[in-house]
């Protein structure tokens, strides 16, 4: 396992949509296992594999508290099937260092995708795990929390970013 270098905006890698993963293979899961290190080491909830360079429609995700066991979960190329619902959430993205702004997404999701092992699933989720599920398919499709801003506030943000990067 290894820690892996996370891009950070403007990166115009960040804006690529993914491609989907024709096979979940052990590359896939070393990829899936480095992926996830790199998210608790940075420390983070979510982190998709364009956010690590890699055009894969692949996400991970674990919402427990620092406290609790772990609560993996892995989503390879995920579809939204349903939204529902409004909530506004003060979200921040390892892609935006020191920055977390209100975003508006949908409060309840329904998505399907294929876990690690290379089966099937769908799942309904609320509150944090519904955003961050939108959050992180957002980075498959090469759109990212300051697309959902208004325009000065979008300003704001890339300065905000490009003074913590120089940090």
């Amino acid at each position: 396992m290894a820690v892996l270098t996370i891009l950070h905006y403007p990166d115009p890698r960040l804006r690529e949509r993914a491609e989907p993963v024709p096979e979940v293979t052990s590359e896939i899961r070393a990829l899936v296992s480095d992926m996830a290190e790199t998210m608790y080491a940075a420390p983070g909830v979510g982190l998709a594999a364009p956010q690590v360079g890699v055009s894969k429609r692949i996400f991970v995700i674990d919402i427990a508290d620092e406290d609790e066991p772990s609560q993996l979960q892995v989503f390879i190329n995920p579809e939204i099937l349903h939204l529902d619902g409004s909530i506004v959430w003060k979200e921040g993205c390892l892609s935006f260092p020191d920055v977390a702004e209100e975003i508006r997404r949908a409060e309840r999701v329904r998505v399907r995708a294929i876990g690690l092992e290379g089966q099937p699933f769908e799942l309904e989720a609320e509150g944090l795990l519904a955003v961050a599920i939108q959050h992180e398919h957002d980075h498959l499709e090469g759109v990212l929390m300051v697309d959902k801003l208004s325009a000065i506030k979008r300003k704001l943000v890339g300065r905000k970013v490009a003074k913590a990067v120089r940090a």
